[in-house]
């Protein structure tokens, strides 16, 4: 029996696994990294070692560690989470050589997966249907996807829509994969355009293989995974138990133990499937699986790694549930960082499956914790169930709608509008349809009057903070004038002045009644309707400038405030490169000197395990370098300039 764990994971899933051991008795140990030391998941475990350093390759990946740290805490048993070396089999060797319960598949199920070329070779025999590769592409061919061996989560995976890009991508591709997997191995296969993307979980023992069910994962950006839901909507009942029966055969063939996930491309239009890929672990979205069929799947682990030939037996299917993952990132899919000054989701539970209706949030951060630039922008995964799908999207958007975060860009108000997209409603999205989709340009119950209103909110919210500040005269109304010559004006980036009058009787505004304000709320009437908004005031570290985090009833915003002087040593040079986000510079493409055209690559960053490209805006020469490759770079630095040639220059 197991007696103490370690999990060779940090944030969300090593809070998940420590969940499932107190409930059953077993002691835990975390293993932490010098920017994790402040995270929730190292307080929770019984016992927890430091991993000197930051970077994944120092830390997390270092497998001579982790096995140390197992020593050193008194661990018998590890559990590698999902990520960094959880579908290693050199790691599970060394921890089952180190006479420690791997609670994993065998190492050889792992290698026989991990190659996705193998893997697709290993299916075809095994009678599952498989995408083939061609073995010289021509225009009839595509598009062709070019994807990694090793990995997942999107990254080394290239769509190819012409052939003379075709090289280009495959060069990009090696070198992402290597970066993130140590693996450069790449293959391409035929994309299919309009496909959903179905799995099945599996749980296998000596003594049985079950299927636990289908997951859909089509709402995907950059082929990774925005929202997960089981069952999968819409398919067929005869195709479902052909892909579990399909699932269970692999998993059996390849002598697979614990908890996995095989992986199927479906094409609603042809209700035709096939193979993509095996993960030997735990997934991400596994509490849409948990919640639907009454089940705990990390026990479920530990179970058959404490007992290898288990009877398993299969657990029917109740309800609907939708599963959506809560990034650090803005509205262009660009990761962010900084402190989670106020993180507080709505919930009925949090890494266990709930009894009855119930919105479950699993996360790795609480407020005041720091978002770093070394992993992964995955804040949480917000899941609901319900009895029907309908009533799970609408208890889902309701929590994400009464969450209050701040201090971090967040891809919420994203979330909210994807769960009520038509498409989505109706269950018709395919893998493409995310990044395909325009962005609305507004959410529903948004309006030029509900707009004005929350800055109208954010500036009152403002002056009566100022006016509750006040050593002298704290009497008098806030920005009351005995003679009224000009409404006050606060001004937020983007947006138009809001003008205002503080009177004898409070604020007064044009179009809206003010019904009450203090520094951290304001009732306004608009259009005939009371509505309140929440805010929480702030002040950038760097500039001094004040903002306010504004909760409204349809979204939040930030709202930074414009000075009234602007400071000249503030401005950068025309043509200046900005970091677009903390992280740190792979490559400089160029020298000081040298001719680039408008959308040249002049640098490369790397930011939570996803290169990005920075390039130039114009047409010019380069004057500035700031930065070289290892750099650690602010977002907002200057990283290079590159000066437009004026008007008539050769």
């Amino acid at each position: 029996m197991i007696q103490r764990l370690l999990v060779a994971n940090r944030g969300e899933i090593a809070r998940r696994v420590f969940a499932t051991c107190r409930r059953l008795g077993i002691e835990t140990v975390a293993v932490h990294s010098d920017a994790d030391a402040g995270l929730p998941f190292v307080a929770e475990a019984d016992r927890a070692v430091r991993l000197p350093g930051n970077a994944p390759a120092d830390t997390y990946l270092r497998i001579d560690l982790i096995l140390d740290a197992a020593r050193t805490s008194g661990a018998d048993a590890i559990h590698p989470g999902y990520g960094f070396l959880s579908e290693n089999a050199d790691f599970a060797r060394a921890v089952i050589d180190a006479g420690l319960t791997w609670v994993g598949p065998p190492p050889e199920a792992i290698e026989a997966m991990g190659d996705k070329v193998r893997a697709k070779e290993i299916a075809e025999k095994a009678g599952v249907p498989v995408l083939s590769a061609p073995t010289s592409p021509t225009e009839a061919d595509l598009p062709l996807l070019v994807k990694a061996s090793a990995g997942g989560g999107g990254r080394g995976m290239r769509v190819v829509r012409t052939l003379d890009r075709l090289e280009a991508e495959i060069e990009a591709a090696r070198a992402e994969a290597e970066s993130a997997f140590g693996d450069g191995t790449v293959f391409v296969e035929p994309y299919v355009e309009a496909g959903r993307h179905v799995e099945v979980q599996v749980v296998s023992s000596g003594a049985r293989t079950i299927s636990i069910g289908t997951r859909d994962c089509s709402v995907q950006r950059r082929h990774q995974k925005v929202v997960e839901e089981a069952p999968a909507p819409g398919l067929p009942a005869a195709t479902e138990a052909a892909m579990c029966e399909a699932a269970e055969r692999l998993a059996r063939d390849i002598g697979y133990r614990g908890a996995g996930t095989v992986e199927f491309l479906y094409d609603p239009a042809t209700d035709r499937w096939f193979f993509l890929e095996m993960n030997t672990r735990l997934q991400v979205e596994h509490p849409v699986t948990e919640l639907t069929h009454d089940g705990e799947l990390v026990e479920s682990q530990l179970a058959v790694a404490e007992v290898p030939d288990l009877d398993l037996t299969p657990r029917p299917r109740t309800g609907h549930a939708i599963e959506v993952r809560l990034y650090a990132e803005d509205a262009a899919y660009v990761p962010q960082s900084g402190r989670l000054v106020t993180f507080d989701l709505p919930s009925d539970g949090a890494f266990l499956p709930m009894a009855g209706f119930g919105v479950r949030v699993d996360s790795g951060f609480a407020s005041g914790d720091e978002v770093s630039t070394f992993y992964d922008a995955m804040l949480a995964k917000v899941v609901a169930w319900a009895p029907t799908r309908e009533q799970a999207i609408r208890m889902l958007v309701a929590a994400l709608r009464r969450a209050r975060i701040h201090g971090v860009t967040t891809n919420r108000d994203q979330l909210v509008d994807i769960l009520t997209d038509p498409v989505f409603v109706a269950g018709e999205m395919t893998t493409t349809w995310l990044e395909s989709r325009p962005i609305p340009a507004e959410s529903p119950g948004d309006s030029p009057s509900s707009d004005r209103a929350t800055l109208v909110a954010g500036a009152l919210m403002l002056a009566a903070d100022d006016a509750a500040r006040r050593t002298v005269q704290q009497g008098v109304p806030a920005a009351w004038r005995n003679v009224v010559s000009q409404p006050q004006r606060t001004t937020f980036e983007g947006h138009d002045p809001v003008e205002w009058w503080g009177t004898r009787d409070g604020f007064v505004v044009d179009g809206v009644a003010v019904l009450e304000v203090s520094p951290t709320h304001a009732r306004l009437e608009v259009d005939g309707v009371a509505r309140r908004w929440d805010g929480l005031i702030a002040v950038d570290r760097r500039s001094a400038t004040r903002e306010i985090y504004v909760d409204g009833p349809d979204r939040s915003v930030r709202l930074r405030e414009v000075p009234r002087f602007t400071d000249p040593a503030d401005a950068v040079a025309s043509g200046s490169l900005l970091a677009p986000m903390p992280g740190t510079v792979v490559a400089v493409k160029v020298a000081v000197g040298d001719a680039v055209a408008a959308g040249d690559v002049v640098l490369v960053l790397e930011a939570m395990k996803m290169q990005h490209t920075v390039t130039a805006p114009h047409d010019g020469t380069v004057t500035e370098i700031n930065v070289e490759p290892g750099s650690q770079v602010a977002s907002g630095e200057v990283l290079a300039v590159v000066a437009e040639e004026a008007e008539g220059e050769a």
